[in-house]
């Protein structure tokens, strides 16, 4: 009888065992599953933040002196910058991920609950730099002046912070939306996993 009861345990054992690898096996796999899908988002806005700036200055080679001179450049810079360093951090934990063994439960769901975070973060943090934008846009004028927001600044303010507020209405409900299926998502599938896991 306890011959039946250790092979009983034995054959539970080696079930939670495979499912274990199988899981893991998706986690590290190099090109699809959610930590490869998210290494990929990650790596994309990293490359992308890069090349926002140079392209606003080869789109201004005539007067190369006009965007090292502004100040919405640099906040604009800054902004880029932040994100990069971000994504960095967070594809740091993507990478960390892929290296791990299947006996490693705990940190996975650490790891995880750390990138839902910041993922949270990132949704506040996109929501107070549209704030600064248009802060900037609002003060800028009477620093310096661009042609582009002059004519801004002649319409009525009403048309303005009614375009504000469409734009700050627009990136809390779709921006959250976009943040959540490029990586929420993934998160999520990835919580699923390790809750699998045994």
């Amino acid at each position: 009888m306890e011959l039946e009861e250790f092979k009983d345990a034995w054959k539970q054992s080696e079930t939670y065992k495979n499912l274990n690898t199988n899981i893991m096996n998706l986690i590290q796999h190099k090109t699809y599953g959610p930590v490869a899908a998210l290494k990929k988002e990650f790596r994309k806005q990293i490359i992308v933040m890069c090349l926002l700036p140079m392209l606003l200055i080869f789109t201004n080679l005539d007067d190369i002196s006009k965007p090292l001179t502004s100040i919405l450049f640099w906040a604009y810079v800054l902004l880029c910058a932040g994100i990069i360093v971000f994504a960095y951090f967070n594809l740091r934990i993507t990478n960390q991920m892929s290296v791990m063994d299947e006996s490693i439960k705990p940190n996975l769901e650490k790891q995880v609950n750390t990138l839902e975070k910041r993922i949270r973060w990132k949704i506040t943090g996109l929501r107070i730099a549209l704030l600064f934008l248009i802060v900037l846009t609002e003060i800028v004028p009477y620093i310096q002046h661009y042609q582009m927001l002059d004519k801004w600044h002649s319409l009525s303010p009403i048309i303005r912070f009614g375009c504000y507020t469409a734009l700050l209405l627009f990136q809390y409900f779709i921006g959250r939306e976009v943040v959540y299926r490029k990586f929420g998502s993934h998160i999520s599938y990835l919580k699923e996993l390790i809750h699998e896991m045994e």
